[in-house]
């Protein structure tokens, strides 16, 4: 009977050894995975830039410790974008000095502002998509030295062909802004966010109208080539403070290619119901900006008004005031869900063509208005579907970006081409009136999806129409909450459910004491009736 009992101790023992074993092995995979998450960190912090140019300890990133996002880095990111977007247009007002100069015609002269488009909408697609792969501080840094340095190309050649080819290039290169708004969605706050891209937006507008300002003022008292020395400065400025302010941020999206970043680009722009509905506004409403700054050349130069090229000018002043009022706009955007700004912001813009339409060619003071009212609520509306589409998919705000300015360059040439052949043919009004046409197809666009739709729904209304943002939010937080108490307690449910180890351990000494005694029994009966 005693031997029995001391298999079954030996059992027990045994089984206690291997619970205590299980143990020790799970505490032992503990360790490893916070080993990995440590290497991980580790190889998140960098030192130098390229591996050899130290960056301040300030900027370093640090996992405990996230960059903060605040009003004087914003604003950096904003100067930033004004003077390297400028890049694209510091050509157009300096074509005729241009020709001089290379003694060409202006049908030769006139491809520099193509070539230059053509390479900023091959940066797009090819360079911008980039800021999902690798460390944006690293990516910025490499751009604009590239351009700062193909920008000094540009003001010592005296041959046309290699002027073209360097435009090109610089066009290609100047994509920092694109790279840009995408990392302010990530540094800054989910309640700021719209502020944030308001003021880096309001660069790149800027940047836009500044460059034919003063372009056009420094070609008519000095030489051209000065337009350049320029560029060169403020860019060489954009580099130095990058360097100084831009913290190092790690890459998002380890595991991916280049040209897997590629192809999940173009599966965005055909999958995403938000990112499509957006870009299709974005083309619309770049088409009538485009149409209108382009055709208002014409209207102020032509009867009734006959204003000089200096007066015309001016109007690019005006822009700007407009373009002031952005982050304005990005503060009440962020108390809107991004829907209802951007059906807002597109019943604006269709009041102000509206005035445009029906007294543009008649009193000034309409002009004016509408230039007013136009490019401010332009520029909101950017940045309001700009904070839809990054709410998307947080890891690829660069990819989501690319396609969605990429229909905006497309809108543009839509909107210089057609709205210039309409303006030619029918006159001003038939030109406005085309965009109040563009500006009716966004707002049925709108309308065919709701505010609150669920990612891959295409058409119709779901979640109801609150257009507050802030109850929203607490909206799906109470949710998620409500869904982690659920789960919480079906998990305790099955743990209550299951036996643990030790009753598991527990019942099978049980068991094999039960056995051991049983064969016990039997072998003792066994010798009783064989003696």
């Amino acid at each position: 009977m005693s031997k029995p009992e001391d298999s079954s101790a030996v059992n027990m023992e045994s089984k206690t050894t291997h619970n205590a074993n299980g143990q020790v092995q799970q505490a032992s995979d503990k360790e490893l995975q916070a080993n990995d998450a440590v290497l991980e960190s580790r190889e998140d912090i960098s030192t130098k830039d390229f591996g050899f140019i130290p960056i301040p300890r300030r900027l370093r990133y640090d996992p405990n410790k996230p960059p903060h996002f605040g009003r004087l880095l914003n604003i950096a990111f904003g100067f930033a974008s004004t003077f390297i977007v400028a890049n694209l247009y510091y050509c157009q007002p300096i074509l005729i000095q241009l020709s001089i100069s290379f003694n060409v015609t202006y049908t030769q002269v006139s491809r520099i502002p193509t070539l230059v488009q053509a390479g900023y909408a091959t940066g797009l697609v090819l360079i911008s998509p980039l800021g999902d792969l690798l460390r944006r501080r690293q990516l910025i840094l490499a751009i604009v030295i590239v351009s700062t340095s193909l920008t000094i190309g540009l003001a010592v050649t005296s041959n046309l062909i290699v002027f073209e080819t360097l435009s090109f290039l610089v066009g290609a290169v100047s994509v920092t802004p694109q790279v840009l708004i995408p990392l302010a969605a990530d540094l800054a706050p989910a309640h700021k966010r719209a502020s944030a891209i308001s003021v880096v937006f309001s660069g790149l507008l800027f940047g836009i109208l500044i460059a034919r300002v003063l372009a056009g003022v420094i070609a008519e008292f000095v030489s051209w080539r000065v337009v350049y020395y320029f560029a060169l400065g403020v860019q060489s400025l954009v580099f130095v403070g990058c360097y100084l302010l831009l913290p190092d941020y790690p890459s998002k999206n380890k595991d991916l290619t280049y040209f897997r970043i590629l192809w999940t680009m173009a599966k965005f722009a055909v999958t995403e119901p938000i990112l499509i509905q957006a870009s299709f506004v974005n083309l619309a409403s770049s088409a009538c900006f485009a149409n209108f700054w382009v055709t208002l050349t014409f209207l102020l130069g032509g009867p009734p008004y006959h204003y000089s090229t200096l007066v015309i000018g001016l109007f690019g002043l005006i822009g700007m005031a407009a373009v002031s009022m952005g982050p304005v706009g990005g503060y009440f955007i962020d108390r809107l869900v991004p829907w209802y700004a951007s059906l807002f912001c597109v019943f604006m813009l269709l009041i102000f063509q509206a005035i445009q339409t029906g007294a543009g060619g008649v009193n000034i003071a309409a002009v004016i208005l509408a230039t007013i009212g136009l490019d401010t609520f332009r520029q909101v509306l950017q940045v309001s579907l700009s904070t839809a589409i990054f709410s998307i998919d947080a890891a690829a705000r660069a990819r989501l970006n690319a396609v969605a300015i990429l229909s905006i360059f497309i809108g543009q040439v839509i909107g210089t081409s057609v709205g210039t052949d309409i303006f030619v043919r029918f006159g001003w009004r038939a030109s406005a009136a085309l965009s109040m046409g563009f500006y009716g197809f966004q707002v049925f666009v709108l309308l065919l999806r709701g505010p609150h739709c669920k990612r891959y729904t295409w058409f119709g209304y779901e979640g109801g129409l609150e257009a507050r943002r802030s109850v929203v939010d607490a909206r799906k937080k109470a949710e998620e909450e409500q869904q982690a108490a659920e789960r919480s307690a079906e998990n305790r449910e099955e743990s209550s459910s299951r036996p643990s180890d030790e009753e598991k351990g527990k019942v099978s000494s049980e068991s094999g004491t039960i056995e051991s005694r049983e064969k016990g029994d039997t072998g003792v009966k066994k010798e009783t009736m064989e003696s």
